[in-house]
């Protein structure tokens, strides 16, 4: 962890977040430690075209309007 760390340029405390999946961690730091790893090309699949994503946005689904908030 420490090497990782180190080769990444960020904290051990940083890269133990990354481990558990904390939302506090910048997407920038995910992809650091993956170039680190030699994972760096596992971030196209994100990109990757979803075709059932296309499908429903291209559905333009009605959504109900929100109710107002309360006071």
């Amino acid at each position: 962890m420490e090497q990782i760390a180190e080769r990444a340029g960020v904290s051990r405390a940083t890269v133990w977040a990354v481990e558990k999946g904390a939302p506090s961690a910048a997407m920038g730091i995910y992809v650091q430690i993956l170039f680190v790893l030699g994972l760096d090309t596992d971030m196209l699949q994100v990109a990757a075209d979803d075709e059932l994503g296309r499908k429903l946005q291209d559905a333009e689904l009605l959504t109900k309007k929100r109710a107002p908030k309360r006071k």
